[in-house]
């Protein structure tokens, strides 16, 4: 029996969380380390799952099967393609740049940092518990991204819900709040509204996976929650989904998958979360925990209900497309630096959801890349602004001016994070936003065109938010403001370089996806389009 790897990089993190919670109260800094050295250890362990991933191997890699709850044929059922393991990449990746960031957000009654920094920056809970509820989040993170049992899968799904609920509650940001109670009050409100919208969706999602039970247990002579086992019956005509049944169960799963992702119009409790978050609670929701969503309707949607993907593609084009311009638009008019990024994210997973539902190699390929860059950028962006937050204690875009010229590394980090939100070419977003488009215009023209609106809107509200918050006069309360110290230039100097990295030379990430995606377009039963011209016409070109 080969070695659990799957099972051992979602274990660590999990393990982590038990350590660091039981470090005692007042060794707050040996937490820390603990939640820190646990993180690296994952991301070790991620990077043994990328390199024994072979990507002409066998669809599923590093599997590993148990029986669980046998009389209801659950299994304890794991495996990997290469979207899964690239995701199980991002997730270990980012994690100790996470922690790093937030060294000092959950330390009781500690000065706000840097200028204007006369605000207590309290917190509401224990340093480990912290620490605690953000390796709990990697591990059924890292569990989701690896399950091929459906049962599982939802299990994760929905428990992630529960420490991230906590994160948004009990750790949020104060810094644009007059008081602790008023603080407490908007935290509350987004913890709610982010657990009730996902639980929603769960709980359709939980009545559509009762359903596919009694679908496969009706036609295989025994219910089952095995993707392979259901997707392998599909494809040999042994099982066989009435139209209704299929279409029903198909909006079930993705409803739920919609809200996790988030989609146009069930998207609004992302604003909230983000904007009372702390910064790297903020990169967890958006960067790691949402690309479950995203990547479930990969995996689920298209492989467990072809037909009805077909169906739902149309409506759920028009749903990205809204997502792109109306998520821009808003990020746009906004005055919160933190919801502007969080508007910004709506309009960048309606780019994903595009690239998934083009049903072509270019595009899902794209929508693939787009998650892990996605996932890095915004971490850039993200961190850095919370960087600046904690220095002047507001997330006003008015409060800020002339940033560059007290603090030049931070506002030079914070540029190039901008930049790559906006896709600038050389950095690792392009690649996957220019996938995406060629991917959908090839199949649906005018929706790859009206699409690229969205790159317009990006380059407006980032730079028009460079412009106001880092350059021109040095705002008065600003004249201090000390640039990024050793631990901040930690986090974002690795991942600016990855950025770079990876938008000059991509192919890494493409020999891995490719694979998969092929997989994927053929579950779904499509190929891409041919080109038009005429045979004869090329011959005469040339």
């Amino acid at each position: 029996m080969s070695f659990p790897l799957l099972t051992a990089a979602a274990v660590l993190p999990a393990a982590g969380a038990i350590a660091t919670a039981a470090v005692p109260a007042a060794r707050r800094t040996a937490a820390k380390w603990t939640a820190l050295i646990a993180s690296l250890g994952t991301l070790v362990l991620a990077g043994v799952v990328l390199a024994r991933f072979e990507p002409g191997g066998d669809r599923y890699q590093l599997t590993e099967s148990h029986a669980w709850i046998a009389d209801f044929g659950v299994r304890y059922e794991l495996g990997v393609d290469g979207i899964g393991a690239a995701l199980i990449g991002l997730t270990a990746l980012l994690m100790p740049f996470i922690i790093l960031a937030g060294w000092r957000d959950a330390d009781p009654a500690e000065e706000a940092e840097g200028a204007g920094g006369d605000r207590p920056g309290r917190r509401w809970r224990p340093v480990q518990g912290f620490f605690a509820l953000i390796l709990m989040v990697e591990a059924m993170v890292i569990i989701s991204f690896a399950a091929t049992d459906v049962f599982l899968f939802y299990i994760f799904f929905e428990a992630m819900l529960i420490p991230m609920y906590f994160l948004i509650g009990g750790f949020g940001d104060r810094a644009h709040a007059q008081s602790d109670e008023e603080a407490a009050k908007q935290r509350t409100y987004a913890a709610v509204k982010f657990l009730l919208y996902n639980l929603a969706g769960g709980l359709i999602m939980l009545a559509a996976v009762v359903g596919l039970y009694a679908v496969t247990a009706d036609q295989l002579g025994e219910g089952t929650f095995s993707l392979q086992r259901i997707v392998e019956a599909r494809a040999a005509g042994e099982l066989e989904m009435a139209v209704t049944t299929e279409r029903l169960l198909f909006l079930g799963f993705f409803f739920a998958f919609a809200i996790k992702a988030p989609l146009w119009p069930l998207h609004t409790w992302l604003p909230n979360a983000m904007g009372e978050s702390t910064a790297p609670v903020a990169v967890l929701i958006t960067a790691v925990m949402d690309k479950v969503g995203t990547f479930a309707m990969l995996r689920f949607c298209l492989g467990l209900f072809p037909g009805a993907s077909d169906w739902a593609t149309p409506v759920i084009l028009v749903l990205a497309l809204i997502s792109i311009v109306y998520g821009a638009l808003l990020a746009v008019g906004q005055r919160d630096i933190k919801r502007l990024i969080a508007y910004a994210s709506v309009s960048h997973f309606g780019f994903i959801v595009l690239g998934i539902f083009a049903m072509t190699s270019q595009g899902q390929s794209g929508a693939t890349l787009y998650m892990v860059n996605h996932g890095i950028s915004t971490a850039v962006l993200m961190l850095v602004a919370g960087f600046l937050i904690s220095r002047r204690g507001s997330r006003l875009i008015a409060d800020y001016g002339g940033v560059q010229k007290v603090a030049p590394v931070l506002a030079g980090t914070f540029l190039i994070g901008g930049l790559a939100t906006l896709s600038l070419p050389g950095l690792a977003p392009f690649v996957s936003e220019f996938l995406v488009l060629v991917g959908t215009f090839s199949r649906y023209p005018v929706i790859g065109i009206i699409a690229t609106a969205g790159i317009v809107l990006a380059a407006l509200y980032v730079l028009v938010l460079y412009q106001r918050t880092m350059t021109g006069p040095v705002k008065e309360s600003l004249g201090r403001m000390p640039d990024l110290r050793p631990r901040e230039l930690a986090v974002a100097a690795p991942l600016i370089a990855l950025l770079i990295f990876l938008g000059v030379f991509p192919r890494p990430l493409t020999e891995i996806v490719n694979p998969a995606v092929e997989h994927t377009l053929s579950d779904v039963r499509k190929t891409d389009p041919r080109p038009d011209v005429p045979a004869q016409d090329l011959e005469a070109a040339k």
